[in-house]
C-alpha cells in the first residue's frame, strides 16, 4: 500500500533563513522578495544588550511619567488639562512618527537612526528635567516622542537584520519582547520610587546617563545596517500623510476620555485622520517607490501581527492605568505600594520572554500566540472580580497571567511579522508593529478609564464596580486576540496540509 508521507510543517518558518539571498520567500502561501544580498552578521552580546537597554528606556518613559503628573501639576501650577499634555504630546509624536522612522532607517542606516534617536531622546530628557515652564516641559516631551519614534523601529530592525531568521533571531526577539514588557511595568514602580524619594524631575533625568553611555558604546558594538538605495528614495509625501493620519488619530483618542466622543476635540482630528489616510492610500497607489509596498500589506503574518499588537496595546495601556487608580483609591495603597503590587506582571512577562524561544521550538509560534492569548483572557476574567477591599490575592494572580499573555503575544507577533520579510523592509515592519501597539495603548488608556468612570457615575456605587467593568473591556480585547491567533494557527495547519496533499 502506497502512503503519502509529509513532514511536519513548522509554524515558525525557520527554513526561510537557509534560502540563498535575492530569492523569493513564501510566507503564508504568498510570495515576497527574500533577504538582501548582503550576508547577515550577528551583533555581539554587548550590542544586543545596548539595543535592549534603549528599547527598555523608550517604553519605560511611556509610563514612568504618569506617576509624576500630580507633582508636576503642583510645582508648575498648571491645570489638570494642561499637565495631561505631558503624556499626550509624547504619545502623538511617538505614534505619529514611527512608520516614517522605520522607513528612514531602512534607507539611511538603522544604526545611524538609532544613534540619532538616542541623542534626541537624551537631550529632550535633560530639557524636561530642567524645565521651569510648562510649555518647555511639553515641548521636551514632544521631542522625546520624536526621538523614541526613531529608536523603537531601528532597535527592532537591528535585531531582525543582525540575526538570521531562525532560533537565534527568535531568542533575541524573545528578549526584546520581555524587555518591552518589563519596561512598561517598571515605569510604574520606578516612577513611584523616584517621585517619592527624589523629585518628579528625576523621572526625566534618569534617562541622561543611560543615553550618554549608549551613544558612547553603540558605534563600537553595532554594525551599520542599511538597504541598497539604488533607485530608491524616501516617499516624503507619503511619510507626511501617514504621520498626520496617525498623529491626529492618537490625539483624538487621547482627548476622547476627557472631553467625550462627540466633542470637537475628537471629531475634528478624527476627520482629519480619515482624510489624511485616504490621501496616503491614493499617494501610495501612484508613487513609483511607495512608503508602504503593496506586497507587505498582503502578508498574512504582518496583518495578523498588527491586529494582535493593537489589541495587546489596548488591554495593556488601559489595564495599567485602571489598576493603578484602583489600588490607590479603592485599596488605599501608596503610589509605591501600588507599583510594587503590579510589578509581578513585569517579572512574569520577563520570564515568558526569556522562555519564548524554547516555547516556540516545542509548540510552534502560532500555538504560543494561542496559549498566551488564553492566559491573558483568564487573567482579565479574574480581574473582572476585583475585590472592594484589601485582603485578597486575586489581583496578584490575575496580573501575573496578564503579564504572561502580554509578553508572549508581543514576542509571537514580532516573530510572525518579521518572518520572511526582506531585510530592506525590516525597519518599516518595525514601524508598523510599534505603531499598532502605540495606537492600541492610546485607545486603551482612553477607553478603559472612561468605562470605569461612566459605570461609577451611573451606578453610584463602589468604585470597584467601575474598575471591574473596565476589566471586562480588557477581557473582550484579550478574547478577540485569542480568536485571531487561533484562526491564524488553523490557517497555518490548513496551508501545511494543502501543500502536502497528493496531486491527482
Amino acid at each position: 500500500m502506497k502512503t503519502n508521507a509529509c513532514p511536519t510543517v513548522p509554524t515558525t518558518r525557520y527554513a526561510a533563513a537557509r534560502r540563498p539571498p535575492d530569492t523569493v520567500t513564501t510566507v503564508a502561501g504568498q510570495e515576497h522578495p527574500g533577504t538582501d544580498a548582503a550576508p547577515t552578521a550577528e551583533h555581539g552580546r554587548l550590542g544586543l544588550a545596548l539595543i535592549l537597554v534603549a528599547a527598555f528606556m523608550v517604553v519605560l518613559d511611556f509610563s514612568i511619567v504618569n506617576v509624576a503628573l500630580s507633582s508636576i501639576q503642583r510645582e508648575l501650577g498648571v491645570s489638570a488639562a494642561t499637565v495631561q499634555w505631558v503624556v499626550t504630546g509624547y504619545a502623538i509624536a511617538f505614534g505619529g512618527l514611527l512608520i516614517l522612522g522605520g522607513r528612514a532607517g531602512d534607507l539611511y542606516g538603522r544604526r545611524r537612526l538609532f544613534l540619532a534617536g538616542i541623542a534626541v531622546f537624551t537631550a529632550a530628557s535633560l530639557a524636561g528635567g530642567l524645565a521651569r515652564d510648562p510649555v518647555l516641559l511639553i515641548a521636551s516631551r514632544v521631542m522625546q516622542g520624536g526621538g523614541a519614534a526613531m529608536v523603537a523601529p531601528a532597535a527592532l530592525s537591528l535585531i531582525t537584520t543582525g540575526f538570521p531568521e531562525g532560533p537565534r533571531r527568535t531568542r533575541a526577539l524573545g528578549l526584546y519582547g520581555a524587555t518591552a514588557s518589563v519596561g512598561f511595568v517598571a515605569g510604574q514602580v520606578l516612577g513611584g520610587v523616584l517621585v517619592e524619594f527624589l523629585s518628579w524631575r528625576s523621572v526625566f533625568l534618569v534617562n541622561v546617563p543611560v543615553g550618554l553611555a549608549t551613544l558612547l558604546l553603540a558605534p563600537r558594538t553595532l554594525r551599520e545596517s542599511r538597504s541598497p538605495r539604488t533607485g530608491r528614495r524616501l516617499d516624503t509625501s507619503g511619510a507626511l500623510l501617514i504621520t498626520l493620519a496617525v498623529g491626529a488619530l492618537v490625539f483624538a483618542v487621547s482627548r476622547g476620555g476627557g472631553t467625550g466622543i462627540g466633542s470637537a476635540d475628537v471629531l475634528v482630528p478624527l476627520a482629519l485622520s480619515a482624510l489624511a489616510a485616504a490621501a496616503f492610500a491614493a499617494n501610495e497607489h501612484h508613487h513609483a517607490d511607495p512608503l508602504m509596498q503593496p506586497a507587505l500589506l498582503r502578508l498574512h503574518g504582518l496583518r495578523n501581527a498588527g491586529v494582535l499588537m493593537l489589541l495587546l496595546g489596548l488591554w495593556n495601556g488601559g489595564e495599567m492605568l485602571v489598576l493603578s487608580v484602583y489600588l490607590q483609591q479603592v485599596l488605599h495603597m501608596s503610589p509605591l505600594a501600588a507599583g510594587l503590587t503590579i510589578a509581578p506582571q513585569g517579572v512574569v512577562g520577563l520570564a515568558t520572554g526569556l522562555l519564548g524561544a524554547r516555547l516556540a521550538r516545542r509548540l510552534g509560534i502560532q500555538k504560543v500566540l494561542v496559549v498566551t492569548g488564553v492566559a491573558a483572557t483568564i487573567g482579565f476574567a479574574a480581574l473582572t472580580r476585583l475585590p472592594g477591599s484589601g485582603g485578597s490575592h486575586l489581583p496578584l494572580a490575575a496580573v501575573m497571567l496578564v503579564g504572561c499573555g502580554t509578553a508572549g503575544m508581543a514576542f509571537g507577533s514580532m516573530v510572525t511579522a518579521t518572518a520572511g520579510v526582506a531585510d530592506r523592509d525590516q525597519g518599516l515592519v518595525g514601524g508598523v508593529i510599534n505603531t499598532s501597539r502605540q495606537l492600541g495603548a492610546a485607545i486603551g488608556a482612553a477607553l478603559l478609564p472612561a468605562v470605569a468612570d461612566a459605570v461609577d457615575r451611573t451606578r453610584h456605587v463602589s468604585m470597584a464596580v467601575g474598575d471591574r467593568a473596565a476589566m471586562f473591556a480588557g477581557l473582550a480585547a484579550a478574547g478577540l486576540a485569542t480568536l485571531v491567533a487561533t484562526n491564524a494557527w488553523r490557517r497555518s495547519r490548513h496551508d501545511g496540509v494543502a501543500r502536502c496533499a497528493p496531486r491527482a
